[in-house]
């Protein structure tokens, strides 16, 4: 079976592939499905609809209808899962402002074709955001800047994996990616990867041996051609304990004046797990850019999460958007709110919806990922903390992030203008966000929100604060209706200019059918 869904762009442009996924009718058949309809009314009212500084704002009413449809399904052949949103927004006549309509889509899923041989993936996403980290930042639907766009987004990625007895698990995977938004962005990379895995009984060191090849079409640049071949070794200690000695050698052709764009590589690393709560993997080594450092530290308590992480690595915009969000959190709180969440599929949309409140949603969660056409060295710190009471959740994200252009920055005038080009060349992003939610009564949840942060241009001397404080108070009136209050107040402050403050409520009405 072939489930395609194709749904109108902005502007008339058609949209297909957003979910392909071929199925055995077996395995769509033998899977537990969850269809969801939902239509949102909200009427809201910003007090700065442009984002604009003092003596220019603008206060405007603003209505919206939303239908919506969130498709889940889980069985042994078989996961997927859609929520798309089409958001009507109407402004009042007061507003010379024309209506508006956005679409919000988050889909994957993941089929198995033929048993212990053949397998697909596929994602899918529409999202509104941030063109630059400088100036008006976009935080509500209904705001206008022209700093914000449409981006669209989708992987298909067959797989063929074998495990051979006493040898090793064969893998080869295919994926096919793209991303654009208007004219501004246009990429697609087609990823080969070869990867052999050792089989050695679970006794002893073990080996794994792959090698990658990337080509990148950006409508901005000449093709890119990256790749790499890898090899690791894992020693166990114990139970406990491991170390890992990576080496390899990478090539890639995306052009920088006077520097190396490949070479060998190396690394050393360790896995530690002292119990099922607690892990670190740490490792060091050396690449053609430069010195490399990862973490991932995790603990588990029954009713709180920590994890720490650290890499760094060259990127893109395109790897940014189309990286998975980390789960962790997620699935804590997949395990934790069982019991007061019993529905599989409520419990899904809640957590979703109370780490993007929180802003600890997404790969990205803290940090704006800007628009650009250059490969760059991102170094990142990511804190988080989810805790839990019977009543109550407290989520806390901390993330510091560094980025260097590696490639020109001229390249980026389209995006940014001319008179800004450079102001990526060297960035560091710094942000604090924290949610809370409180089960007032059986029906009733309050959450609050805050997230404070700035970004620097080094190589110009910009620097942007961004705060955002919200409210939001959830009714369940009925079985499948839903009231919400929000209120919310941000404010943008540069030594650039543009500094800009805007208070904003809304009321809304959910129903599902």
């Amino acid at each position: 079976m072939v489930i395609m869904i194709k749904l109108p762009g902005p502007g008339g442009r058609g949209w297909c592939a957003l979910l392909l996924l071929a199925l055995p009718a077996g395995g769509a058949r033998s899977a537990e499905w969850t269809v969801t309809p939902t239509v949102t009314a909200r009427i809201s009212y910003t007090d700065n609809l442009f984002l604009a500084p003092p003596g220019q704002t603008q206060g405007v009413w603003t209505s919206e209808l939303s239908p919506g449809i969130a498709v889940n399904a889980s069985g042994p052949r078989l996961t997927l899962h859609l929520d798309y949103t089409l958001q009507q927004l109407d402004y009042s006549h007061d507003s010379e402002e024309p209506n508006r309509r956005n679409q919000q889509l988050n889909a994957g899923g993941h089929a198995t074709l033929l048993d212990d041989w053949l397998f697909i993936d596929a994602r899918a996403a529409i999202t509104q955001q941030n063109i630059s980290a400088f100036g008006p930042q976009l935080s509500e639907p209904n705001q206008i800047t022209g700093n914000s766009d449409t981006v669209h987004s989708s992987t298909l990625a067959p797989l063929l994996r074998h495990y051979f007895r006493g040898i090793a698990t064969a893998q080869l995977r295919y994926a096919d990616d793209k991303v654009s938004s208007g004219q501004l962005l246009s990429v697609r990379k087609r990823d080969s990867n070869i990867e052999l895995t050792g089989d050695n009984g679970g006794h002893g060191w073990n080996w794994d041996l792959s090698t990658d090849r990337q080509d990148i079409a950006d409508s901005a640049l000449a093709p890119v051609t990256m790749s790499s071949s890898t090899l690791t070794l894992s020693f166990p200690v114990n139970s406990q304990l491991s170390y890992l000695v990576v080496g390899g050698e990478e090539k890639n052709d995306y052009h920088i004046a006077n520097a190396n764009t490949q070479g060998r590589f190396w690394s050393l690393g360790l896995n530690w797990t002292p119990s099922p709560r607690t892990s670190v993997a740490a490792s060091f080594g050396r690449h053609y850019y430069g010195n490399i450092q990862g973490l991932n530290a995790q603990y588990r308590m029954r009713s709180m999460f920590w994890q720490l992480s650290y890499a760094d690595t060259i990127s893109t915009t395109q790897a940014q958007i189309l990286a998975l969000a980390p789960n962790d959190v997620g699935n804590f709180l997949y395990q934790l709110w069982a019991g007061s969440i019993p529905d599989a599929s409520l419990r899904i949309q809640t957590i979703n919806a109370f780490l993007q409140l929180a802003k600890l949603l997404g790969p990205n969660a803290g940090t704006v990922s800007y628009f650009s056409h250059q490969y760059y060295l991102q170094k990142q710190w990511n804190l988080g903390t989810v805790y839990s009471s019977p009543k109550s959740t407290f989520a806390l994200g901390y993330t510091s992030s560094g980025r260097t252009a590696q490639s020109s920055s001229g390249i980026d005038s389209i995006l940014l203008g001319p008179s800004q080009v450079g102001l990526d060349d060297r960035t560091r992003q710094n942000t604090l966000n924290a949610g809370w939610s409180w089960r007032m009564a059986p029906r009733s949840n309050l959450s609050l929100s805050a997230s404070v942060g700035d970004v620097e241009s080094i190589s110009t001397g910009r620097r942007d604060r961004n705060g955002v404080l919200s409210l939001a108070l959830n009714r369940q009136l009925r079985a499948k209706v839903s009231a919400l209050i929000e209120l919310h107040h941000a404010r943008h402050d540069s030594n650039a200019g543009g500094d800009y403050r805007e208070n904003g409520a809304s009321a809304a009405l959910v129903v599902q059918f």
